[in-house]
């Protein structure tokens, strides 16, 4: 039997908000199979008002939650099932760490994001910018297969060969189409992985981040890095090595240690479960934050001075800086609803404030966004997250299975943009 959590039962505090966000749905479903969810479908379509979908409860931006309205809570469907061989069958509801702590023991491993505590769902409908980006791809090059549920509460299974459009649309653009209820992953064969955390000293950040876009770039494709930069002159860096050679790991390392003085160091081969472990800490809106994002190709003179400006203006906490490329890179812009595949870096500022004429100075260096990273929301950034090609493909599919226009709340691709 569905479970419906409403103000004032004892559940509610506990299911009301995600990590960036507090809410007050007024009805929080929490199915526990995929007929569950059909019937969670239903009485929000019946019951009105806006419509949140939740997987782990991360929700950097904010959307996996409303007021007054339903929130459908993806996670109990969390289960992890190796199908046979590199294959695996995984639940929205699952946490990226248990993902990568089931796989383990199978020698295997999907790159995710940075965080273990990330929800499955979210993540695998957007993109996956993980950590091992740049050897195996994102998340959604692995997917070979979906359950689907639309908005008629038709249950469909989608792959190359059944609902192509729909398989293209779920990879980038999957909030917009239905709710997965399950993910089909070909997974990499990865034991182990070479972990090294770097912490700056930086007196110049443009050519701090000059050297760091060159150093990324010319790394190895087993590289992927990710760097946080903190203000005050700090940096931190994380670095995954996709290998088990400990002294290829090492070279590999090595540049990284030159980009600028180094306060304190870390390398080691761990399994990559150990490099997003899961905290499975409670999301309770402990992270309110704004954020803006967007894609950069290279880390050139102009975009490193306006990121630098940025990161030292006193309006943002924190600027991440991914690497994309390489793999990633080798998919044609038009095989998935991600179609962002030259650009070699993502670029996230986060801040507790309102920073977006701050932003507005960075935003024209940008190409493209990254949807699940940003806050804000309208049909110019819209045009940036999809392409004209794929934003007219994905209204065409829009219009066919969700002419009500029931998922809306994310990026919707209905919204009317620039004449």
């Amino acid at each position: 039997m569905l479970e419906v959590v409403r103000p004032g039962d004892r559940l509610y505090p506990a299911v009301r908000d995600v990590y960036t966000a507090t809410g007050r749905p007024a009805a929080v479903a929490r199915p526990s199979s995929t007929a569950e969810v059909v019937e969670a479908l239903r009485l929000a379509r019946d019951t009105g008002g806006p419509l949140s979908v939740r997987s782990g409860g991360h929700g950097i931006s904010s959307v996996a939650t409303n007021v007054d309205g339903t929130v459908i809570d993806l996670g109990r469907l969390n289960t992890v099932e190796r199908t046979g061989g590199d294959l695996v069958r995984v639940g929205p509801g699952a946490r990226w760490g248990d993902v990568a702590a089931a796989l383990h023991p199978w020698g295997l491993a999907i790159s995710s994001g940075d965080s273990g505590d990330v929800g499955v769902g979210g993540l695998a409908t957007t993109g996956g910018i993980g950590l091992m980006g740049r050897a195996h791809g994102l998340t959604i090059d692995h997917l070979v297969a979906a359950e689907l549920v639309t908005a008629d509460g038709t249950t469909r299974r989608v792959d190359a060969e059944h609902d192509p459009e729909l398989f293209w649309a779920v990879r980038g653009a999957g909030a917009n189409i239905g709710i997965v209820t399950s993910f089909d992953f070909r997974a990499d064969r990865v034991p182990v992985v070479g972990h090294a955390t770097l912490q700056y000293r930086i007196d110049d950040v443009t050519r701090f981040l000059r050297a760091w876009g060159e150093t990324v770039e010319s790394a190895p494709r087993e590289i992927s890095a990710f760097l946080y930069l903190m203000g005050g002159g700090f940096a931190l860096a994380t670095i995954v090595y996709a290998g088990d050679d400990p002294e290829r790991a090492g070279r590999a390392f090595g540049p990284f240690t030159a980009v600028a003085p180094v306060l304190g160091r870390q390398a080691q081969l761990v399994p990559y479960a150990g490099v997003v472990a899961a905290t499975h800490a409670p999301h309770r809106g402990q992270q309110g934050a704004t954020t803006h994002t967007g894609f950069a190709v290279h880390l050139d003179e102009p975009v490193a001075t306006g990121l630098a400006e940025l990161a030292t203006s006193g309006t943002v906490e924190m600027l991440q800086i991914r690497s994309t490329g390489g793999a990633i890179n080798d998919v044609s812009a038009d095989a998935t609803a991600y179609a962002h595949r030259h650009q070699n870096f993502s670029v996230t500022a986060v801040s507790s404030t309102v920073f977006d004429q701050a932003w507005e100075r960075v935003r024209p260096m940008m190409e493209g966004l990254y949807l699940s990273f940003e806050t804000s929301f309208s049909t110019e950034l819209l045009e940036a997250a999809f392409p004209p090609a794929t934003l007219s493909r994905l209204r065409d599919i829009k219009r066919q299975v969700d002419p009500d226009d029931v998922f809306n709340q994310n990026f919707p691709v209905t919204a009317a943009v620039r004449s």
